[in-house]
């Protein structure tokens, strides 16, 4: 009931509080959606890039990891045309996560109901990762399922580890927005899996419930802070002989520039974190177009971030002279 008033306050979503499983973070979330839903040789639609775990469990349940293209001129807009090329017979859901890691974008409303409505004409499930719900700049963040129609099956991925700063916690939950009998057949697969580990941690649930009824007055500091934080960083980025960023992210806290450099993205990690001990992600583990991008957050203080790009740039110089 308290993730229900959350969806509904927050992101204008009406859910039926049975049509909610609370899980071990959004990862637990993830390996139920895969372990219901694919069969081996079945085919997931998944942005490019995308956050790894999408990729992973793929992997692991002998499925077919199928990249629709995401345009990083526009700021990493899902390409609904290039995403219609892409379905097959064998498509069992359309991954869609918004704001996006690793690339920090916002899609506009319109985007996602082209998603929508393509999902309807081929009777998919879309699935929205919405973990950085709150974290925006700047913008307006609308969550799928309140933008579908009655024809529309959501499953809807959410947690507590960033917008309520409780990481260590593992706290997440899945919900299901669509035709009753739908909902009732996944949910009951749902249930099937998350009944193997009997269920998430009770204090935690407790704790969290009771803080989901409060303002949410934190939110606005932290928003503010993290604003900062991104412009600077980007501000910084295009200071630097070597990267390139088009478009500014506007939520959650990654930009995801690309680095020009003889070296590949991920030698350009670890050289960095040998050299300077400035840790980044390489972009190509997000995907194909992930390649010659790195993934850096910008979480720490502006000052850390000021030490921390004072050293990138000696790293890029030293590397290109």
């Amino acid at each position: 009931e308290a993730i229900a008033y959350k969806e509904k306050t927050w992101n204008k979503v009406d859910i039926d509080p049975k049509n909610i499983l609370v899980t071990n973070g959004v990862s637990e979330g993830i390996n139920t959606l895969y372990a219901a839903l694919v069969n081996e040789g079945d085919e997931v639609l998944i942005p490019d890039p995308s956050y790894p775990l999408y990729i992973n469990f793929a992997d692991f349940y002998d499925a077919r990891k199928v990249f629709y293209r995401t345009i990083e001129e526009e700021g990493w807009i899902p390409d609904i045309d290039d995403m219609r090329k892409k379905i097959t017979e064998k498509t069992r859901f359309i991954v869609v996560n918004n704001p996006h890691n690793p690339t920090g974008a916002v899609y506009p409303k319109k985007v996602l109901q082209d998603i929508l409505d393509l999902a309807a004409e081929y009777k998919l499930p879309v699935v929205s990762d919405e973990i950085y719900d709150a974290m925006v700049f700047n913008t307006e963040f609308h969550s799928v399922a309140s933008l579908a129609k009655s024809d529309n099956l959501v499953i809807g991925m959410n947690g507590f580890s960033k917008t309520y700063l409780a990481t260590g916690w593992r706290l997440g939950y899945i919900y299901l927005k669509g035709p009753e009998e739908e909902i009732s057949n996944m949910r009951t697969a749902f249930l099937g899996f998350l009944m193997t580990r009997l269920s998430a941690v009770t204090p935690l649930q407790v704790a969290v419930a009771r803080a989901v009824y409060k303002t949410g007055s934190h939110l606005k500091e932290l928003v503010s802070k993290l604003d900062e934080r991104r412009r600077y960083s980007a501000k910084r980025l295009r200071e630097i002989p070597g990267f390139s960023l088009p478009v500014e992210p506007k939520g959650a806290f990654y930009v995801f520039p690309r680095v020009d450099l003889k070296m590949n993205d991920e030698e350009f990690a670890r050289q960095l974190l040998l050299d300077e001990k400035v840790f980044v992600v390489y972009g190509s583990g997000f995907g194909p177009l992930g390649t010659n991008h790195v993934r850096l957050v910008f979480l720490p203080p502006v000052d850390v971030l000021e030490e921390a790009f004072t050293r990138i740039e000696r790293f890029m110089r030293k590397i290109s002279s």
